[in-house]
């Protein structure tokens, strides 16, 4: 296949002019297991393994290879090859790592647009989503939301979720599924460009699986069975890039049990725009929005034109961001000053 249907196209070409010397090439990272790659370029996909310099000039683990990525690759035989640089990125998701632990994890990279998966049967959840929508944002991807199992709930309850989302001030586009039915499949189909990426994003268990292989027209990642209350269960254990039929390609991701952010204040603002156009209106433009006079965010709490909750994620968000932010900071200068890398 011709690199453009993997995506590339002349911004990534310039850049690989201005990183890859001649004598290697590019190609994109299609899959990412304990330090193991696959790369795929026209001639097909092989086994990579990031070379020793590469690794030793690495500041972070933000600056890995991830799936979606464009890397400076020598062949070493028809099977293996090795990583010798990152192409800068168009856009990318990226989260907190799980735990105490404050680092950077990259999830993918080089994405056009995000499929967030939420489960109207048991994993509906507005703040939730909200978090997504942030992550989105701050990497400067398009999301759209997806809601699944619409087979287990009514029309009415549907709806009444749909609010619920329009209610938070979330506009963006939303796909009602039945990867039972198929009812919302040709809508995704749609979405999908030739040599377009897009990302699929939720919790265990919402289905993902499944809509890709629904997607593909064939059983090529492996599904469990649902369990009695409707919830999935967990199958995605690696993040993968899959070329579909159609020429547009997708990367699954396994489900994530948390969504932390950080370095996101750009991200929390564009989601939360309803409050910023408040904001605009305080009697103080260091207006916090905690308990200043004059307050026009809170003044529309009180007359119930902002959502209370709505209000209390935006600050639970900043906050959690700026602290996360501030932590990281921390830790690269005590590693620069200690001659750690990491």
């Amino acid at each position: 296949m011709e690199l453009s249907e993997l995506g590339l196209d002349r911004w990534f070409t310039d850049q690989a002019s201005e990183f890859c010397p001649p004598e290697q090439r590019f190609a994109r990272v299609t899959a990412v297991d304990r330090g193991w790659y696959v790369i795929r370029n026209e001639d097909g996909e092989v086994a990579a393994r990031a070379t020793g310099k590469f690794l030793h000039s690495t500041e972070s683990t933000n600056d890995m290879p991830c799936v979606g990525d464009w890397v400076c690759v020598c062949y070493d035989s028809e099977t293996s090859a090795s990583i010798h640089t990152v192409l800068p990125r168009k856009s990318f998701l990226r989260r907190k790592s799980v735990g105490k632990t404050i680092e950077l994890q990259m999830i993918a990279a080089n994405i056009d647009a995000a499929f967030i998966v939420q489960s109207c049967h048991y994993d509906f959840n507005v703040p939730r989503l909200e978090r997504y929508l942030v992550m989105a944002n701050e990497g400067h991807v398009e999301p759209l939301l997806v809601l699944t199992k619409i087979d287990l709930v009514s029309a009415e309850e549907l709806a009444q979720m749909i609010l619920e989302i329009r209610r938070g001030g979330i506009n963006v586009r939303i796909i009602a599924l039945s990867n039972v039915t198929g009812v919302g499949l040709d809508q995704i189909k749609e979405v999908m460009g030739l040599g377009k990426t897009y990302c699929l994003l939720g919790s265990s268990g919402v289905g993902k699986t499944t809509l890709i292989n629904q997607l593909t027209g064939q059983d090529i990642l492996k599904t469990r069975s649902v369990s009695d209350s409707g919830e999935g269960r967990h199958t995605t254990v690696r993040r993968q890039l899959i070329v579909l039929e159609q020429g547009a390609m997708i990367i699954d991701t396994p489900g994530m049990r948390e969504v932390g952010i950080f370095t996101a204040s750009e991200g929390v603002d564009e989601l939360f725009d309803d409050i910023q156009a408040l904001s605009f209106h305080c009697r103080f433009t260091n207006c916090s929005h905690s308990n200043e006079p004059g307050c026009a965010v809170l003044e529309a709490i009180k007359s119930g034109k902002l959502e209370q909750e709505h209000y209390a994620n935006y600050v639970r968000l900043n906050r959690e961001s700026t602290c996360n932010e501030t932590s990281l900071t921390g830790k690269r200068k005590r590693n620069k000053t200690s001659g750690t890398i990491k």
